[in-house]
């Protein structure tokens, strides 16, 4: 089954633990042992999150000797970061909508009242 990028994206970003490594990828490559430091967790569960990103395109590890470091793929959180703002754009026209019907009522209110 073929799983569209974006929403590998997605469902990679879900868990707070995969956004924790990618965090901490961002600040250059590490291996699993470093990456599994902080968490309470095995290296084995941390190799399957690491897997989770790696489907995702947000991982790569390459093979140095024995180690094996990972390192951030920034590209398709620049998709995600696309498709979030197209979406932030919509709520900003539609807030800046309501805005403008909320000044139109207000407006309006005063010739109301003094028709009563």
């Amino acid at each position: 089954m073929h799983v569209d990028p974006l929403t590998a994206t997605f469902a990679a970003l879900a868990d707070p633990t995969r956004r924790a490594i990618l965090a901490r990828l961002a600040r250059g490559e590490a291996n699993v042992t470093e990456l599994a430091e902080p968490f309470a967790m095995s290296q084995p569960a941390i190799s399957k999150h690491l897997k989770v990103l790696e489907r995702a395109g947000l991982v790569t590890r390459t093979r140095a000797r024995q180690a094996r470091p990972c390192r951030l793929e920034a590209a398709p959180l620049k998709a995600a970061a696309d498709w979030v703002a197209y979406y932030r754009a919509y709520w900003e026209r539609s807030f800046d909508q309501l805005a403008a019907h909320l000044d139109e009522l207000q407006l309006q209110e005063p010739s109301d009242e003094r028709k009563d």
